[in-house]
């Protein structure tokens, strides 16, 4: 079989806290704590989770924006690496980073703060292609080419600065400007977030359109597990650091696994009168990441919390196939009494 797209194992990053007189490290934050996925090809895959919980972090961490202090990241079973590290052999076979991020791009959640003020539309556009080596003229043509397939006609705004444009119309050159150096894989964080409805859907659209046009493969992170449904073939859902349940999305969103997972699924607004969300679904604040609960990560406000969530920390374990849950209370043999009972 070949291997997926991007594969991530046992990804780890943690921002120390300094203090003192001699500004030593004196705690650290678990922002993201051995997280493991993969991507397939043509795939759009979502992650959620309350704020805080390590989305953004690991989207990073992904395409190096922020070092990993350990972990692996692949393309297509080619590890992600320095070039330093690869010229000294330390990764038979692996690929540089600038190589790397032709394959993947990024888009932010701030559609102003992501643009040059002092650069044109077309000028952002072709920038990237332009360092990497594209001819001036061919990219300026790109440029012209991906504001047309975003929407926006090329001969009104190619020439305009970010501040004569609107939001949705900045998200579209954002967007254009990651297809520039025609990438495999686009990761969207709260890309829609920020958005006003009307042009949010058209956004989503727009992304969905084209995914189909040019073979794109998404991470889609977003608090808004509606949008989530709509766009993802997969979700994976994050809390404190940790993935606590991944799998298909109408599995996830018919038969939830994880306490949190339908914490968060119940929290979503109902058009229905007859089911109001009456009681909130999930108490309290997520646990400080500085020093993170042991056990499972969720017990502090999970309902279900017994000594042994306390004790040992649950893997991330398949239920069915292709859907894997962490919570004791799922796998036989765990020591949760509502555990199914081990096989004789």
């Amino acid at each position: 079989m070949s291997a997926p797209l991007l594969e991530v194992r046992d990804l780890v990053k943690h921002f120390p806290i300094k203090g003192g007189l001699l500004d030593r490290t004196v705690a650290v934050v678990h922002a993201v704590d051995g997280v493991s996925f993969s991507l397939e090809a043509g795939e759009t895959l979502g992650i959620v989770g309350e704020s805080g919980c390590g989305k953004s972090t690991t989207a990073r961490l992904l395409v190096h924006l922020i070092e990993p202090d350990s972990g692996r990241v692949a393309l297509e079973g080619h590890e992600i690496v320095r070039s330093s590290n690869r010229q000294r052999g330390g990764v038979p076979g692996g690929i540089s980073i600038n190589r790397a991020r032709r394959q993947m791009q990024m888009v932010f959640q701030d559609s102003f703060a992501s643009l040059n003020p002092r650069l044109t539309v077309e000028d952002s556009i072709a920038f990237a292609p332009r360092v990497h080596g594209t001819p001036e003229r061919e990219a300026r043509a790109r440029a012209q080419n991906l504001l047309a397939k975003v929407g926006l006609e090329p001969a009104r705004f190619a020439g305009r600065y970010p501040h004569e444009l609107s939001g949705g119309q900045r998200q579209r050159i954002n967007i254009a400007r990651a297809l520039a150096l025609e990438p495999r894989i686009v990761i969207l964080d709260e890309a829609v977030s920020a958005l006003d409805k009307s042009v949010e859907a058209q956004v989503l659209n727009l992304l969905i359109d084209l995914k189909r046009e040019l073979g794109l493969t998404y991470l889609f992170i977003s608090h808004d597990l509606n949008v989530v449904q709509y766009v993802s073939d997969r979700v994976m859902v994050m809390y404190l650091g940790k993935v606590v349940e991944i799998g298909p999305v109408a599995r996830i969103y018919a038969r939830t696994g994880h306490p949190y997972t339908r914490a968060l699924l119940s929290a979503m607004p109902s058009m229905d009168p007859d089911h109001r969300t009456s009681v909130p679904p999930l108490a309290g604040d997520p646990p400080n990441p500085i020093d993170p609960p042991s056990g499972c990560r969720f017990r502090t406000r999970c309902p279900h919390a017994e000594a042994v969530c306390a004790s040992r920390e649950p893997l991330l374990a398949e239920t069915e196939p292709g859907h894997r849950v962490a919570c004791h209370m799922l796998h036989a043999g765990s020591g949760h009494t509502a555990a199914p009972r081990a096989a004789a």
